[in-house]
């Protein structure tokens, strides 16, 4: 692929950046007062007092720029974190004293070296052989002329490789304005020992330019170097992991850092991978934390924790939620100097937007729908769940009501329950088919009393696979709870509101005698929900008949829950949908589009249309796990939300983590007039400065809703299935969801399998 390739994208990708720089940058500014014009006496803005080493907010410390989603080095990885971070260049020399930014020892994986280049070479460094491609090997000009740089983790967009040279520190600290600058210098004792004189290099570097840090993981060099820097460079030690060895001492980093006075003596600070503060045990759920911190502070020595990226694993701990990581840092009693990151418009919201419990008197108008309850954190539809969701946030808290043999309406996500309890142990004998509900065989609520299914265990549910596991320590915590008992919790706590899921009503009354409808009308009334305004009531269900038995309730609210993509609705569809709902659900692609490369493509006009017909509109369903979030996202579920409220100008939304929804909610920064602010994702902006050539192709588009989609046939009559002969039931027609569609819910099962198998490879 020729650079001529892409320069037909260049001005494209030049205003996408100038898009996302303004999106990154308003995160860090503050808000000044509204003045008069003319001379005025300076305000003095109230400003939180940190608990770090200089009582000033924590740094951030891009690796590379912003390497989440650009390489490393990149003019876009730079362009999108001056502002917010200062840059960290991890050095690499060549045999000429030719200076670039690159993580790690070799030039492979991260840039297209081997392409120039296929011959590979050995060399022994720190008593370890490694294999691949350095650049001592090379000249400054054979890299800058020959080399591209590459996204160097594997999961991440590949749309952006080998278009912009490897980053030469000079040309970067050139430039009219260069970035707040961090040189890390690695692998001193290597280029030492093959002729490159690292600290004549770095010191030469000192001289010429503005250096902010220089750090090092090697005690010689920096002792090697202190003294003759400029006193304005602070001079840091890196640590690397407890059980490596540090080349000058040869002792492990772990018995280092308990010698915080010595280290006083060659450095002004140290920067420490974060388990280093807060261990993570092997059962990744974090340990207690050290007093590193605090004590590094009492020898005068700032701390940097490195090792951040939304898009790596940490701990159970932070339910996959960066966000939730960054404040583990900075907003405890001691905080850490500064935070090293591929991820800094993250890290930077977590200072300026979240930090110091920083809420707002009262939340936004959007609503936050529990799916199950708090269903990230504990097993959906189980008392922890419930508790939890409320306890995080959640203004609505929702259950999916299923029915027992014997007549029990009771919370579960699905009919079948091999997937959220632990029926395949106990009743695998009692699985059957039933077509009209599932293509695979399951074990149904249905077929088993509720003392049956009280032996049974609940078990959470891993909606991105077993790869990303949520909980595990309480993956079968929690007990199940009847409708009742969940109507009860709901007035105890005196939540906002409840939403009440109905499905297969058709099905439970003509074949198996058991009248849900009733059961939830029966349910509600008893707990008085039909004579009271305090609480909302939501009735939802993909069924118009089921709607339509709920109408004669001015107390309760009706919700058309949508399973597939409703694009361009003509208007006689909204007036349909207005005879049976109030609201509608829909899935979260129907209102921001993404491509199968998980890019975000575009915004339709279903909300408008809904709203314009006084229809409320719901998403869902959002969750903190990355492979859930568009690349546009930033691998941020705090982007996912603001895009839906701001840009989507949705009325709720449903999620795994109310948590997550409620911190952002509740934050003076979810507001867009607000400086600082978290501004939304643009769809279809960073697709643009893609080529065509190199995307996967499109999916097929999803149907359109039509009025065949939404009007059921009315319900079925209640069998009697303990008479010795009954009349054979009128076939049961299915509902909008289940005939209409078959043929497109297949396609679409089809599409968001190859968006996950797609999503996975690249995230």
């Amino acid at each position: 692929m020729t650079m001529d390739f892409w320069d037909k994208h260049i001005m494209m990708r030049s205003l996408f950046l100038l898009s996302m720089l303004l999106h990154a940058t308003m995160a860090q500014k503050r808000a000044l007062p509204d003045k008069p014009i003319g001379p005025q006496v300076p305000t003095v803005i109230p400003a939180h007092k940190w608990s770090t080493l200089s009582g000033n907010e924590p740094l951030v410390i891009a690796r590379g720029g912003f390497t989440g989603l650009f390489p490393e080095g990149s003019p876009d990885a730079i362009g999108l974190s001056k502002d917010i971070s200062t840059f960290l260049c991890n050095l690499q020399l060549t045999k000429d004293t030719g200076a670039y930014c690159l993580t790690g020892t070799t030039l492979d994986n991260s840039t297209t070296i081997a392409m120039f280049d296929p011959k590979e070479n050995t060399y022994n460094i720190n008593g370890n052989d490694v294999k691949g491609h350095f650049s001592l090997d090379y000249t400054g000009a054979q890299i800058d002329q020959n080399v591209s740089v590459n996204q160097a983790i594997f999961s991440r967009p590949e749309f952006f490789d080998g278009v912009s040279p490897v980053l030469n520190v000079d040309a970067l600290l050139e430039d009219k304005a260069p970035p707040k600058f961090w040189l890390n210098v690695q692998n001193e004792a290597f280029y030492t020992q093959h002729g490159i004189k690292v600290a004549d290099i770095v010191l030469e570097i000192l001289k010429v330019y503005q250096i902010d840090f220089v750090s090092s993981s090697e005690i010689g060099f920096l002792k090697s170097i202190n003294g003759k820097s400029n006193k304005a460079t602070k001079i840091i030690f890196q640590l690397l992991h407890a059980t490596d060895v540090e080349p000058t001492t040869r002792q492990p980093y772990g018995d280092i850092v308990k010698d915080l006075l010595h280290i006083k003596s060659f450095a002004s600070g140290i920067m420490v991978p974060k388990e280093y503060i807060w261990p993570v045990k092997p059962d990744r759920y974090l340990g207690l934390p050290t007093t590193l911190v605090a004590d590094a502070h009492k020898f005068g020595l700032e701390v940097y924790a490195s090792g951040f990226a939304n898009d790596f694993f940490s701990s159970y701990n932070y339910s996959y939620d960066p966000t939730a990581e960054y404040l583990q840092f900075i907003d405890k009693e001691v905080s850490v100097d500064g935070l090293v990151t591929d991820f800094p418009a993250t890290a930077s919201n977590a200072i300026a937007c979240f930090a110091h419990n920083n809420t707002l008197p009262q939340k936004g108008p959007t609503l936050i729908i529990s799916n199950n309850g708090a269903s990230g954190v504990y097993p959906g539809s189980t008392d922890l769940a419930y508790n939890q969701a409320i306890a995080d946030g959640a203004d609505i808290i929702d259950c999916s009501v299923q029915m027992t043999k014997d007549g029990i309406a009771f919370c579960s996500d699905s009919v079948n329950l091999i997937g959220s309890t632990t029926a395949m142990t106990k009743f695998m004998s009692r699985s059957s088919n039933v077509p009209e509900l599932e293509a695979k065989s399951g074990i149904f609520s249905f077929d088993l009393t509720w003392s049956e299914i009280q032996t049974l265990k609940p078990q959470i549910v891993n909606t991105r696979g077993n790869d990303f596991p949520r909980n595990p320590a309480d993956r079968n915590s929690g007990k199940f709870v009847t409708l009742p008992e969940f109507l009860e919790l709901a007035k105890a706590k005196a939540v906002a509101g409840i939403m009440i899921n109905i499905s297969n009503a058709a099905y439970l009354a003509s074949k198996k005698g058991l009248d849900i409808v009733g059961a939830v009308s029966t349910a509600l009334s008893n707990a008085s929900f039909d004579k009271q305004s305090t609480q909302q009531v939501l009735i939802q269900s993909e069924d118009s008949s089921v709607l339509s038995k709920f109408k004669d309730i001015p107390s309760y609210k009706r919700v058309l829950l949508v399973g597939e993509i409703i694009s361009d609705a003509p208007r006689p569809t909204v007036d349909e949908i207005k005879k049976y709902a109030d609201t509608v659900n829909l899935p979260k692609t129907s209102v921001i589009t993404a491509t199968t490369a998980s890019l975000l493509s575009g915004v339709t006009n279903v909300v408008k249309e809904l709203k314009d017909a006084n229809l409320t509109v719901f998403v869902h369903t959002l969750r903190n796990e990355y492979t859930s979030l568009a690349f546009d996202y930033w691998s941020d579920p705090n982007i996912e939300i603001a895009t839906y409220v701001q840009t989507g100008r949705v009325d709720g939304f449903v999620t795994d983590f109310p948590a997550t929804a409620s911190r952002y909610l509740r934050s003076p920064c979810s507001d867009p007039k607000h400086v600082p602010t978290i501004l939304p994702a643009q769809p279809g902006e960073l697709l643009s400065t893609i080529p065509a050539e190199i995307l996967p192709p499109a999916g097929a588009p999803l149907p359109v809703l039509e009025v065949a989609n939404v009007v059921d046939p009315p319900l079925p009559a209640v069998v009697n299935l303990t008479r010795e002969a009954t009349p054979a039931p009128a076939a049961v027609t299915p509902s909008s969801t289940a005939s209409a569609n078959a043929s497109n819910f297949v396609l679409s099962l089809v599409a968001i399998l190859v968006l996950a198998m797609l999503s996975s490879e690249h995230h």
